[in-house]
């Protein structure tokens, strides 16, 4: 399950927590619970923007969560090799 929510965030899609745990059939208690797991093994790390602010100009554009409750993950090298390996 793990691997299933490192492969979402590689895709380079945008989800809230809730779509996460509905795609994953799981509570988003789980999902962030995971997210954390993700963080702390050195998956996924937030994204750093360096927001000024202005979204015309940044590459986050329509996608970045600054301003509102959520945030942005990104994978981390050991996260996109992991998603890489071969699953059998």
């Amino acid at each position: 399950m793990l691997l299933g929510l490192l492969r979402m965030v590689a895709s380079g899609d945008v989800h809230s927590f809730c779509e996460l745990a509905q795609q994953l059939e799981v509570s988003e208690k789980l999902v962030e619970a995971m997210v954390g797991e993700l963080t702390r093994m050195g998956y996924l790390k937030p994204a750093d923007v360096g927001c000024n602010g202005d979204c015309s100009h940044c590459p986050m554009g329509g996608s970045c969560a600054v301003g509102s409750l959520g945030r942005v993950w990104v994978l981390t090298k050991n996260g996109h090799r992991m998603t890489q390996a071969d699953p059998s």
